[in-house]
């Protein structure tokens, strides 16, 4: 935790003119963080300086250690995530906080309110090439929405049906980023950025047969994508993807109030 002398410090330059209030502001992005038994450091101040709480990795942690960092987190924060989580796990932990909720497709266990209204402006279009894409497809979906944003979901209209793709272009257009998730050969990024005037992240998954090599065939296809200015993700990547397109939003959102002040 914050160390209260630092704290002190901080409020006597305040209260005697000698630092102003969002010279403070800055100093106190940098300093909260809380020992969580003897394995973790919670980043408390993580939301204040990028925006994002932190979220809890829970593949490879034990029960126990997932349980209270579930406990430290929330007392700070409305909504706590941890992603990679497998159902067996789920049920474990759902004895200890009977409150968690689990979202089955997307690997994803959170503590939240009842019901989650969009905080930000802007829509986040997430698109599948298939049905076997939508593990990292939701992981991003439900990451958004858990972050504030609003998702529109379009699935399975890969580049082998291309025409399943142009007859939901209302997807393409109304969304403000886009986030493209595929396999295989991972084309669709590559037609859909042809098509959008918006950002668009691709995120390659493992899915695909022996030379696609994991997700790496897809993964290379989009880093050299013909079409420009696409961002390209790590394989099965959903979480990185939604914050990406949460910090486009949220860039775009900060511009157009600095443009309205000037």
């Amino acid at each position: 935790m914050t160390q209260p002398h630092v704290l002190r410090d901080l409020l006597d330059a305040i209260a005697q003119g000698q630092l102003s209030p969002d010279a403070a502001l800055e100093k106190l992005k940098h300093l909260d963080y809380e020992p969580v038994g003897d394995f973790a450091k919670v980043d408390h101040h993580r939301a204040l300086r990028t925006g994002f709480p932190e979220v809890i990795w829970g593949q490879d942690k034990t029960n126990e250690q997932l349980i209270q960092l579930f406990r430290a987190i929330q007392l700070r924060n409305s909504v706590v995530m941890a992603t990679r989580i497998q159902p067996e796990v789920y049920v474990a932990l759902r004895e200890a906080l009977p409150q968690l909720r689990y979202y089955e497709m997307a690997k994803i266990c959170a503590l939240q309110p009842e019901t989650l209204a969009p905080q930000h402006p802007g829509t986040i279009g997430i698109l599948t090439a298939g049905t076997a894409d939508l593990p990292a497809a939701e992981e991003a979906a439900i990451t958004a929405e858990l972050s504030g944003f609003q998702v529109s979901r379009l699935w399975d209209v890969g580049v082998a049906g291309i025409h399943r793709l142009l007859n939901n272009r209302q997807v393409i257009d109304q969304s403000d980023v886009l986030i493209v998730v595929a396999g295989m050969e991972g084309a669709l990024p590559s037609v859909v950025a042809g098509l959008a005037s918006c950002p668009v992240i691709a995120v390659p998954t493992s899915v695909g047969y022996g030379a696609s090599f994991g997700g790496v065939s897809a993964l290379l296809t989009m880093l050299n994508s013909c079409a420009a200015g696409i961002g390209v993700m790590n394989i099965d990547n959903g979480f990185g993807a939604a914050v990406l397109a949460g910090q486009i939003l949220r860039t775009a959102a900060k511009l157009a109030q600095r443009s309205l002040r000037s």
